[in-house]
């Protein structure tokens, strides 16, 4: 029963490399002006996704669980037009990754359960550290496959992301 803990968390980090692995492939033949595309108004550019997905991690797993400040202006990471370039919102996203996967790799057993609100005002209350990550690797999963499915889009092809093929 004790390596349960540290599976979860591990299983976890792993999903979230899983979902940046795709993200990145899809990023790498993507121009930046395909990057911020939006075919409308009501709609996310990738750009924005990665941006939103920062801003997420940021304040769930940075802030709720490491107690570091919470930053984040979620309208921003919406905005219509480009804020920064695509490779500086593609490296804010991995940089917020990368400690985002430590923190959580680092979350002793002790502290599954203990409770925190991430998001004070946000609706969701006070979380286990448990479902704070669970939220965000599927937080994480969700977005990934919608850059997967706007880079189809986008580039009017298959990306061949999955192997073995079976067509």
């Amino acid at each position: 029963m004790s390596e349960i803990p540290s599976t979860f968390t591990a299983v976890a980090v792993k999903r979230m490399k899983l979902s940046e692995a795709m993200i990145y492939r899809c990023l790498d033949q993507l121009t930046d002006e395909q990057l911020w595309y939006r075919a409308a108004d009501y709609e996310n550019s990738i750009a924005n996704l990665l941006l939103h997905l920062a801003g997420n991690m940021r304040q769930w797993i940075l802030h709720g669980i490491d107690h570091q400040p919470d930053v984040r202006r979620r309208d921003e990471e919406f905005a219509l037009t480009p804020t920064m370039s695509a490779a500086q919102a593609r490296a804010h996203f991995t940089a917020t990754l990368a400690e985002s996967c430590n923190v959580i790799a680092a979350v002793p057993a002790e502290r599954l359960l203990e409770l925190t609100d991430p998001q004070p005002g946000g609706g969701w209350g006070e979380v286990t550290l448990i479902e704070v990550i669970l939220l965000i690797a599927g937080h994480l999963q969700l977005h990934a496959g919608q850059i997967i499915l706007l880079t189809k889009q986008i580039l009017a092809r298959d990306l061949d992301l999955t192997l073995p093929r079976k067509r």
